[in-house]
């Protein structure tokens, strides 16, 4: 008898076990469960929504972080390439998230922030203020972040801090793309006469040039990651003030900082002949360095030191660099077929190395970020070649979807 019950209630446990519940979805517009599908563009697959749709699926935290920002910003780029309104919808609950609980426009956790980076969101707030026909909770939060511009500290020539008080009269590659670009979106859309706000856009982007292309002949024309005007820090060379290497991320958020400031930088305004000429210049110090053999760039830019042991192609850099120039072909910023080959042959690494298809749920996982780099360091070599790679940092993700996007705008272009 007890045998009996025994193989009775085994019995009964297996059948729990293997049962299978449907759980409800909540707000997640992808479930665990689900296989995720790469799609078809152009007779290969649709990198955009396959990232976009893995990254959902297995989830990025909803903070008020420059990093989810700028993902968020990718996200939205295949909602316009879809419609699809699982991608609206995604980026409005994460946005919600960081406005909550008191819904007033207030941002969770900002605390008046002094740090640059934290102006990205911005661009979030805008979309999400534009996409719902004008929901003044986000402008309010929007305008937040503008306020946090008007009362930043400055270098005596007026460039911004990067941070204050930890980065006093340091301006950094950076955080030109952090602060300006939402800068130049929040004037062309509220205030597009504002000459003085174009003035002092115009400005950064002056100040910033002329920091950190002080030493051009040995950088092929590559700007350092930043520079100190005092001069005192660590890593800070005693005549110029300029960072000692060029590293690879900081050059590729310049060239985003760049085109994507011409978005929205005044058509009137004398410095957007600037800004252009800016951009034409790093692009071309940019395919100069492109790897022949690799077809990407190095996480350390500096010529001469590509084959230094701890240096390495890095996954981050070269997809911004892809974006900026094929947006830079498309606008008409860049002529000539070097930029295009460049991009291409980059975007075709990206594809077939740094991004990898997990086994187990079909979804895109993407490699060979570096995690950080930082000019809170020493600036050297062995500093940032020390940095950990991170499996779908955002800070590479980011750049892929957009990336990915400019490609589709390109093969259509090319099948009219």
């Amino acid at each position: 008898m007890r045998t009996f019950l025994v193989s009775g209630l085994a019995l009964a446990s297996a059948a729990v076990a293997s049962a299978k519940i449907s759980l409800p979805n909540g707000w997640f517009k992808i479930p665990p469960e689900k296989r995720i599908d790469s799609g078809k563009f152009n007779g290969k697959p649709r990198y955009l929504t396959w990232m976009a749709d893995s990254q959902i699926k297995h989830g990025v935290e909803p903070t008020f972080a420059y990093t989810v920002s700028a993902y968020l910003s990718g996200i939205l780029l295949a909602y316009d390439r879809t419609g699809d309104d699982k991608y609206r919808d995604y980026v409005k609950h994460h946005t919600d998230t960081v406005l909550y609980p008191a819904w007033n426009g207030e941002i969770l956790l900002y605390n008046n922030s002094n740090s640059i980076d934290d102006i990205r969101f911005g661009h979030t707030f805008l979309d999400m203020y534009n996409l719902t026909g004008g929901e003044e909770i986000y402008k309010i939060a929007a305008d937040s972040l503008k306020d946090q511009i008007d009362r930043s500290f400055r270098t005596p020539d007026g460039g911004f801090y990067h941070r204050y008080p930890a980065y006093i009269d340091q301006m950094w590659l950076d955080g030109i793309y952090m602060l300006d670009v939402f800068y130049a979106r929040w004037t062309h859309e509220f205030q597009p006469d504002n000459t003085t706000a174009w003035d002092d856009i115009a400005l950064q982007f002056d100040l910033i040039d002329a920091g950190t292309t002080v030493d051009r002949d040995r950088t092929n024309g590559l700007p350092v990651h930043g520079f100190d005007v005092s001069k005192k820090s660590t890593w800070a060379d005693p005549e110029t003030g300029a960072a000692p290497h060029v590293w690879g991320r900081a050059v590729g958020w310049y060239i985003m900082a760049l085109v994507d400031t011409l978005d929205y930088f005044s058509e009137k305004h004398e410095g957007r002949a600037r800004l252009v000429k800016y951009l034409q210049s790093v692009a071309d110090a940019i395919v100069a360095a492109q790897d022949p053999k690799y077809k990407g760039w190095y996480n350390i830019m500096d010529p001469g030191l590509e084959s230094r042991s701890g240096n390495y192609i890095e996954s981050s850099g070269s997809a911004m660099f892809v974006y900026g120039l094929l947006k830079g072909v498309r606008h008409g910023y860049l002529e000539g077929k070097k930029y295009l080959d460049a991009a291409l042959s980059g975007y075709e690494l990206m594809t077939e190395t740094f991004a990898e298809k997990r086994k187990g749920d079909g979804a895109l996982v993407w490699e060979w970020t570096v995690q950080t780099g930082s000019l809170s360091s020493n600036g050297t070599f062995e500093y940032y070649a020390s940095m950990p790679l991170f499996e779908n940092d955002l800070k590479g993700v980011a750049p892929f979807l957009f990336s990915s996007y400019e490609y589709e705008l390109y093969i259509e272009r090319q099948n009219k």
